[in-house]
């Protein structure tokens, strides 16, 4: 049987296994087993066992149920009520005003999380409510959410890189420093198409009565002090070369529980809590990064990934028509699957072919997640539209419409980066020096 009849008989497979509602781990091993048994030689059980026994005690893996914990922790303390109270006296008379807190916290609460959904859920909790009683416009309010809250996938610690990082065999510290630059362009980004929203129509931005001195801006942003600290404990440890991803995510749970409980709202109460929901996320990715590297593995066997990085090879595609392809298939792919999936289902296929037009594969993840970020705010399964719909129970379709203005701001950073490959490999080459 030919290798495009192969490819299709199993990705048929995978879709409907993906439809019936099998759990994406089931369904990504059952397609393995079959690409084994049916289309290669190799002991299918054997392989089977010993790719996930070997894959389960990954060190570099040790680094994602650590930083959900931290995310889970801070979700649960006063710390995202500070950081609101701190922005909001500095961002009173930008252009946008109050919106920015949208922006910048979404920002600054994703370089704790690592996750989107919970960016999402805990700074629209606070926001939501006090902008729509200020009177800001329904669609900005919910666009600037929607879109800021993607920045959890990419700001590190992003589990999302740590999944790509597992999956290809590249640093995660490497990733991390990477997302640096672009996290913040994106940032700039947001905040910019705001204040031009702003500037164009300021009938759309109520005015503010409230004024603040610099001291009050001052006293104010002591209240930002602890999630300096935590960003910078984490994020620099890594960069100035003293700790490695996983023990950067050991540093950041624990100063995270220490901050959580000089708050004064922490309880072991919801220490418990927050480590139950942590080990459940941890257990779900895990579960499904295994059965990814089974495909992968049975992929391998049967020979496709191979053949069809030849085939790529031989069509000699320009990098950029390539990109332009895998851009376009990674956008409709995220309609209906999320990040992680994405990048589990696809990277064992994607890799040959990126490697073989001579892609930097860390640039590559960066370029990835990016247009993942966009799939989080695209309908039918867009998770940052349900965490939005959830908190306010506005329609799923009308959220999407006001977040239509970040996905082409999440492409114009797609094409930025493709235009200025530095913007992502300047810091780790410089990290490397």
């Amino acid at each position: 049987m030919s290798d495009p009849m192969i490819g299709l008989i199993l990705l048929g497979l995978l879709m409907a296994l993906l439809a019936s509602g099998v759990w994406v781990a089931i369904s990504l091993s059952l397609v393995g087993l079959a690409g084994l048994v049916f289309f290669s030689n190799a002991p299918s059980g054997l392989v089977l066992a010993s790719t996930f026994w070997g894959h389960s005690h990954s060190w570099a893996l040790t680094a994602l149920p650590l930083f959900i914990l931290m995310g889970e922790i801070l979700l649960r303390s006063r710390m995202s009520d500070d950081m609101f109270s701190g922005l909001v006296p500095w961002l009173s008379r930008a252009p946008g005003r109050l919106l920015h807190v949208n922006v910048f916290g979404c920002a600054i609460f994703a370089a704790v999380s690592g996750s989107s959904a919970a960016t999402a859920a805990t700074i629209g909790r606070m926001s939501v409510p006090e902008l729509t009683k200020r009177g800001y416009p329904e669609s900005l309010i919910l666009g600037t959410l929607a879109g800021s809250a993607t920045l959890g996938l990419l700001i590190p610690p992003s589990i999302i890189l740590i999944v790509y990082g597992v999956a290809t065999e590249q640093s995660i510290a490497r990733l991390f420093i990477a997302a640096i630059i672009p996290g913040i362009m994106l940032m700039t980004l947001f905040a910019s198409y705001v204040a031009v929203r702003a500037w164009m129509n300021p009938d759309l931005i109520p005015a503010i009565d409230e004024t603040f001195s610099l001291r009050e801006k001052f006293r104010a942003s002591r209240r930002l002090i602890p999630v300096a600290l935590l960003i910078g404990g984490v994020i620099g440890s890594i960069y100035g070369g003293l700790a490695s991803p996983t023990d950067a995510a050991a540093l950041g749970v624990v100063l995270a529980t220490i901050l959580a409980w000089t708050s004064g709202a922490f309880s072991w109460k919801l220490f418990g809590a927050a480590v139950m929901s942590a080990t459940r996320t941890s257990c779900m990715i895990a579960l499904i990064l295994l059965g990814a590297a089974f495909l992968s593995v049975s992929m391998g066997f049967t020979g496709l990934p191979r053949n069809l990085a030849a085939w790529i090879s031989d069509m000699n595609l320009s990098i950029t028509a390539l990109l332009v392809a895998l851009t376009i298939f990674f956008i409709i792919l995220g309609c209906f699957l999320d990040g992680i999936s994405v990048i589990v289902l696809t990277t064992s296929i994607i890799m040959p072919m990126v490697s073989a037009v001579g892609i930097d594969p860390i640039w590559f993840g960066i370029y990835l997640v990016i247009v993942v970020e966009m799939s989080q705010i695209t309908p039918p399964v867009g998770f940052n539209l349900f965490v939005i719909q959830g908190l306010t129970g506005i329609d799923i379709l009308r959220i999407a419409k006001a977040a239509f203005p970040f996905f082409l701001l999440l492409l114009l950073g797609v094409l930025l980066i493709c235009l200025f490959p530095q913007i992502v490999t300047f810091l780790p080459t410089y990290m490397a020096s």
